[in-house]
């Protein structure tokens, strides 16, 4: 007699073809958010440069790099580019999670390529026109409000398509 015992098929592990590399969509994301990532630590030693350029610094242990003997505020250099990457901290962040959502979601591809590259390049060039070199308004506020008003259509687009589901 033939031992023939019934058994629960193992599912096999559960792949996301959505957030894989081989998607290109979320290839594009991988590398649009990694060129971001970059900028903002960028921004970090763009801020340092300028401390150290105009011997502007708010720490009194930072004295020691300089010849200054009190702590300085408010050089214009240097708010500008703190300025600049408070800015992505509150725009980018935002930007590269709805992002995500959205490619999760499954968007048209061509669609959400353009998307992704479109809201990271204006936010590359919002910090040329604001941090690198100064331009006046409104290079900016276009710069911010392109990815802002994308960061809302991919929240608008995973809303949509995932409300159902709750």
């Amino acid at each position: 007699m033939e031992n023939n015992t019934l058994v629960t098929p193992t599912p096999t592990p559960l792949r996301l073809t959505l957030l894989d590399r081989s998607n290109p969509v979320f290839a594009c994301y991988l590398v649009w958010m990694s060129l971001l990532v970059l900028k903002m630590l960028c921004m970090s030693l763009l801020t340092a440069r300028q401390r150290m350029r105009t011997k502007t610094f708010a720490n009194p242990e930072d004295l020691r790099l300089s010849k200054n003997s009190e702590v300085r505020f408010g050089d214009d250099h240097v708010e500008r580019v703190r300025r600049a990457h408070r800015n992505d901290l509150e725009n980018v962040l935002p930007f590269m999670l709805m992002s995500l959502a959205y490619v999760a979601a499954g968007p048209h591809p061509i669609i959400a390529r353009m998307l992704i590259r479109i809201g990271a390049g204006a936010r590359l060039l919002h910090t040329f026109v604001y941090a690198v070199v100064p331009v006046p308004q409104p290079a900016r506020v276009l710069a911010f409000s392109t990815t802002f008003a994308i960061t809302c259509f991919e929240a608008v687009y995973v809303l949509v398509c995932c409300i159902k589901y709750i």
